[in-house]
Formats: structure tokens, sequence, C-alpha cells
């Protein structure tokens, strides 16, 4: 058995240790959708992911009863633009 710091492992919920394992690092973006025909956010968001090689991964964020979210892959991934409200201009997700 390998040896790893105390620092990166934990304890599953069945008593089992772990070991956390980077799989992959990167940045992120998550937009939210406003109505245009009375201004109010719907309750839906997507969030984009760019790892370190450049792959990106996008899913949309469904919010559960009991405060979990749901995230389901897209499958087709699209180049789109989104508004900066602070800016109050467009911008590209990365």
């Amino acid at each position: 058995m390998e040896k790893y710091p105390e620092s990166v492992i934990t304890v599953s919920k069945r008593g089992k240790k772990e070991v956390r394992i980077l799989d992959k690092r990167g940045r992120f973006v998550i937009y939210g959708y406003k109505l245009l025909e009375n201004g109010k956010m719907e309750n839906k968001k997507k969030i984009c992911l760019l790892d370190e090689n450049g792959k990106r991964e996008d899913y949309f964020m469904i919010p559960l009863k009991d405060g979990r979210i749901l995230l389901l892959p897209e499958k087709e991934i699209k180049n789109v633009k989104v508004w900066n409200e602070k800016e109050e201009k467009e911008e590209d997700l990365f």
C-alpha cells in the first residue's frame, strides 16, 4: 500500500479510508438565464468547465428540492457568449 499524507485521506460513509486523487484542474464559468419579458431570473444554470488541456465539459445545473444540485451533461457543446451585467457588455465564456 502506498503512503499518503493524512491531509489527502478521507473516510467514506461506509467507513473505508480513501485518498483524494486530482483528476483535472482548470477554469469554470457558471451562467444563468433571465427572461426577456419580465427580467426575472430562471431557476436554471449551466456550468462550463475547461481543463488545463483545453478540453471543455458543459453541464446543466438542476436544483433539487432537498438542496442538492443535479448535473446533466450537455450533449452538444456550443460556443456562446454571455452578458456581463456588471460591465454591461457581452463576453466569451473563456
